[in-house]
């Protein structure tokens, strides 16, 4: 039998961070890095999903806590996909390729690449809704023409689809259980 991680069985800081009003301010700089590409300790998938478990509604998506963590989550996301959109838009291809913290292999960003020149922005919200291609194209819609505030839309979109459906998946899980 397993046991659901409880805020009692954490180290004391981590509790206070949790229960404190600076919970929903962590949240959101986690998400921002997620949405920049830089959060390779936890898989993005996870997180909202332990975001609930830990501060909001196991038992309604649509409880108040669970609408904050969402919104939190689309908020934190696009602002960290805005700011790789606009670091790919000013720095170009060498410069993020060049750089150690971007993980992307020039491999990989030649597939997301030919994806949005075939496709065009419609592929932003839908990479944004996928497992696995989740902000692969923000990197190549920084290359194109692609207005800042449309990007920022379609991003938005796509993330909020993204983590309504891990929310969803989440909660509905706990009821079967």
């Amino acid at each position: 039998m397993t046991t659901v991680l409880q805020l009692g069985e954490m180290p004391s800081y981590l509790q206070d961070l949790l229960s404190s009003e600076y919970a929903l301010l962590v949240l959101l700089a986690v998400f921002v890095l997620e949405g920049a590409m830089l959060m390779y300790i936890m898989p993005s998938e996870l997180i909202v999903p332990g975001a609930i478990l830990l501060v909001g509604d196991r038992t309604n998506l649509l409880a108040p806590e669970n609408v904050l963590i969402i919104g939190i989550a689309v908020a934190g996301a696009t602002v960290g996909q805005y700011a790789l959109f606009k670091l790919a838009e000013r720095g170009g291809r060498d410069y993020l390729l060049g750089k150690r913290w971007f993980r992307v292999s020039e491999e990989k960003l030649n597939k997301f690449d030919g994806w949005f020149q075939r496709w065009g922005p419609i592929v932003v919200p839908l990479s944004n809704s996928m497992l696995f291609t989740r902000g692969m194209l923000t990197v190549p819609a920084g290359f194109s023409e692609l207005d800042g505030r449309r990007f920022m839309a379609l991003s938005a979109v796509g993330t909020l689809s993204f983590e309504l459906i891990l929310a969803g998946l989440f909660v509905f899980s706990g009821r079967l259980l």
